[in-house]
């Protein structure tokens, strides 16, 4: 069989598409023939990549979006329906690692702010939920689509480190397999991707630090970090129509981490 464009004539929407895992899986989806809108707070990198996917012959939107606000997705949503008509798949992708000033480091439960604890939810979890509730209504105006929410391995476990990440993620996990319950039989799928050890901006301050990155490694029997167009071949499976019969799964792509 020989596949061409997997996404001719569909719209998708990223968030935290300016960089790391959202910006390759832009890319990537404007590569196979889709409209991409790119969502996010860096709006320099943001613009930058849809600048890209034009230069290349794509079609793409840039929208500043906090999206742990929820006006901010109404506007964002209008924006992108004015622009394309249509949205048939929703990647959700922003993210925050919750982690100290150093990037690296993460207190103890007992000494955890609960400042840090909400912004991590309020972007990790809610933003998700706040994506998912406002693609809905426009994929079933279309007949349906599929919604790709960001987790993580540690969704799936958990370590001694960065419990708001974690919880965070694993709500992720769960509100996935419930939306994916509640719209089966609207044509709207809802599946889960959780990364292993990527090579990104969220992780850069780890995996400089020589111990941490060897710790890391040494987990992953693949040997090596995944960089991001791994996890965005993922995305783009779980985007086409070669993924109808897929809901409320989780696609683990870790090099092996989880199987060990």
């Amino acid at each position: 069989m020989t596949v061409g464009k997997r996404l001719e004539g569909k719209v998708a929407m990223v968030t935290g598409g300016a960089s790391g895992i959202g910006a390759e899986s832009a890319r990537l989806f404007a590569a196979h023939g889709a409209g991409v809108a790119i969502a996010d707070l860096n709006d320099n990198l943001g613009r930058q990549v849809a600048g890209e996917i034009s230069a290349g012959g794509g079609s793409a939107l840039y929208r500043r979006l906090d999206t742990s606000v929820e006006d901010e997705w109404r506007e964002a949503m209008r924006a992108v329906l004015e622009r394309f008509g249509r949205l048939d798949v929703m990647l959700n992708a922003a993210g925050v690692s919750g982690r100290g000033p150093d990037g690296a480091t993460s207190p103890p439960i007992a000494d955890a702010d609960l400042d840090n604890w909400n912004h991590v939810m309020a972007v990790n979890a809610t933003g998700v939920f706040l994506g998912t509730k406002h693609a809905i209504e426009p994929m079933l105006a279309t007949g349906g689509g599929s919604i790709i929410n960001i987790s993580s391995i540690y969704g799936i476990v958990g370590s001694t480190n960065n419990a708001a990440y974690h919880a965070s993620k694993g709500a992720v996990r769960t509100f996935t397999k419930s939306a994916a319950a509640q719209y089966a039989t609207k044509g709207i799928r809802v599946n889960s991707v959780h990364p292993g050890f990527v090579d990104s901006p969220m992780t850069q301050a780890v995996h400089d630090d020589p111990e941490r990155s060897a710790t890391r490694l040494a987990q992953t029997p693949a040997g090596r970090f995944g960089q991001p167009m791994d996890i965005a071949f993922g995305c783009l499976f779980l985007a086409s129509d070669e993924s109808t019969w897929m809901t409320g799964a989780e696609l683990v792509i870790d090099g092996g981490m989880t199987a060990v």
